[in-house]
């Protein structure tokens, strides 16, 4: 099978280092390789498995076992497809992230990808330099996410009427029920709940969310909010929290 990679030219210099577990699932065993290469450039520590079922068993393992701080999936795999592993790994980890790789070329297959829970996606063929930036900015993500700005932060519980953010456990709780948050989800809840009453186009929320410029479809913002107001409003058509500000963007109502 060729491998359909346009660009294995490293990122210059691989000046940072963005140490991280990444479990690989890709049934093209070329590219598996080559994208075990790169991220081992990057520091990371890789597994790789060839097969959704097998994939499934992995992330299926006690948390203590697998500690993976990113999954890269493909979206067509043998024994399970990609959104299929994806949505039954959602059911017990809202938190780990997913990149998604895919071959399919169409807006709804994306969308259909972060529905059921990817954080992101790379459309196939891509370059390695562009994969090793959305790694990088993932990892990054995870690792300094109690660093977001704002002065409730200095806290590690920010309190909102009937919402609560632990900004240490990565814990969201609606009154007394704790509610699962994707990365991308919680990432984007504490952005906006430290800037209550800003006002923010799609676009500026995936330069501050998922790090880069022009690389994802703005639709990924709205469905990571259609998935947040699904999770925290008592009238996801009618909400309290996150609000939608016609022909601009989004805002966390101010008190």
């Amino acid at each position: 099978m060729e491998t359909e990679v346009l660009n294995t030219e490293s990122i210059d210099g691989n000046s940072e280092i963005m140490p991280g577990n990444i479990l690989v699932i890709e049934d093209d065993a070329d590219l598996a390789e080559l994208l075990r290469l790169h991220l081992v450039d990057m520091h990371c520590t890789v597994n790789v498995c060839n097969d959704g079922l097998q994939g499934l068993e992995l992330l299926s393992r006690p948390a203590s076992e697998r500690d993976y701080e990113l999954v890269i999936l493909d979206l067509n795999l043998p024994g399970l497809d990609g959104l299929e592993l994806c949505k039954q790994f959602r059911q017990y980890d809202e938190a780990t992230p997913i990149l998604m790789l895919t071959s399919r070329d169409t807006e709804t297959d994306r969308v259909l990808g972060l529905e059921v829970g990817a954080d992101d996606y790379l459309t196939k063929p891509f370059g390695i330099r562009e994969l090793q930036a959305r790694v990088k900015a993932i990892l990054r993500r995870q690792k300094v996410m109690s660093s977001f700005g704002g002065t409730a932060l200095s806290d590690s519980l920010i309190t909102v009427r009937d919402l609560t953010i632990d900004t240490q456990k990565r814990l969201v709780r609606i009154k007394d029920r704790f509610i699962e948050t994707t990365a991308k989800e919680f990432e984007l809840l504490l952005y906006l709940i430290n800037r209550p009453g800003q006002v923010f186009s799609r676009q500026q929320l995936l330069d501050a969310i998922w790090g880069y410029g022009n690389c994802c479809y703005e639709h990924t913002v709205n469905s990571n909010i259609n998935r947040l107001r699904a999770k925290i409003e008592a009238n996801s058509s009618n909400p309290d929290y996150i609000l939608t500000v016609w022909g601009v963007g989004y805002k966390f109502r101010e008190e």
